[in-house]
């Protein structure tokens, strides 16, 4: 598989300066630089993993993925130009502005842009959070996870798992079609919702302390309209999350402690139960909502089935020790 991680993300909005308090004073990110047609934010060792420009539309803009080297990127850009994808050598100017070595664009059936690069800059200074947080589980995992909203999933299906050779690693089918996929150990770096519509879903970047998430979780509540869905736990990943409104009108699921699969061995499966195991209330929608109403449905029969999650992290090492050895 030539494609190793979700690397970065961008997002098209006038609202920068909105932007700038979510990304700092709720994620944590680290801001590293501004101007006036946009803005990049740190969460690790990396020189960017989330852009803001001000060009286009309000939303989605791209997604960056990471391949392992020069070679890769240029066997993928053969693929897809063989698959009759159109395929973009960007300029070093381009290049430069994502920090990386090398740089191809191209679209998905839906009009999505996505970018692929290899050699990733490194920053010389330390990640600072822009508040006290433990940091984001992030290395070969990636940034994260991107969720996409699909207009028709079966058109969407065969470009990433059969193209870009993105592995599925679970699906829905009720309410509305649900696809997971992976390309490292994070139990899904991308996902798509078969809602009929275009853009993000959601992003989501992952703490290492669950306390991260919970004191994010306070702050969130503190300014009106900005918890999207309440905290909760998922039943797929079993990440305990909750999800926030971004200032593009798109969501951000601040989360911590997701499964890490095996790739090598992993097969995929349709999944009933959930989506969440708990909470995840979706108080975005209208108390009437027929969505709110059958989401909280499905919750209630995954606790009356009495779904549990499997191993679930501590963050105690003495009790982590503990379940290692039984």
């Amino acid at each position: 598989m030539s494609i190793t991680s979700l690397g970065y993300i961008g997002v098209r909005s006038s609202k920068l300066a909105d932007w700038s308090d979510f990304a700092t004073d709720l994620l944590g990110m680290q801001k590293v630089d501004g101007s006036r047609s946009g803005q990049l934010f740190r969460m690790d060792d990396r020189k960017q993993r989330l852009i803001l420009t001000r060009d286009g539309d309000e939303g989605f803009d791209f997604m960056g993925w990471e391949v392992e080297s020069h070679d890769a990127l240029d066997a993928l850009a053969g693929r897809l130009e063989n698959a009759g994808v159109p395929v973009r050598l960007e300029g070093g100017s381009l290049a430069g502005e994502r920090h990386v070595s090398r740089l191809i664009s191209f679209m998905d059936p839906d009009g999505n842009r996505l970018e692929a690069f290899s050699g990733p800059e490194i920053a010389s200074d330390p990640f600072k959070p822009a508040r006290p947080i433990s940091g984001f589980k992030t290395g070969a995992l990636g940034m994260g996870h991107a969720v996409l909203h699909a207009q028709k999933v079966e058109q969407l299906l065969p470009f990433y798992r059969d193209l870009l050779g993105f592995k599925v690693t679970d699906y829905g089918l009720t309410p509305y079609p649900l696809y997971f996929f992976h390309v490292n150990g994070r139990h899904h770096s991308f996902a798509m919702v078969g809602s009929g519509r275009r853009g993000f879903h959601h992003f989501m970047v992952e703490l290492q302390m669950l306390d991260d998430v919970g004191q994010g979780y306070d702050i969130a509540q503190t300014k009106e309209d900005l918890v999207a869905y309440s905290l909760g736990r998922h039943s797929n990943d079993h990440m305990m999350s909750f999800y926030a409104n971004t200032p593009s009108g798109f969501f951000v699921e601040y989360g911590w402690g997701a499964q890490v699969i095996d790739p090598q061995n992993w097969e995929p499966f349709e999944t009933t139960q959930g989506p969440s195991t708990w909470g995840h209330e979706r108080l975005h929608l209208p108390e009437d909502s027929p969505v709110r109403h059958k989401m909280r449905e499905m919750r209630f029969q995954t606790a009356r089935d009495g779904f549990r999650a499997a191993n679930p992290q501590t963050n105690c090492a003495w009790l982590d020790s503990v379940i290692a050895r039984e």
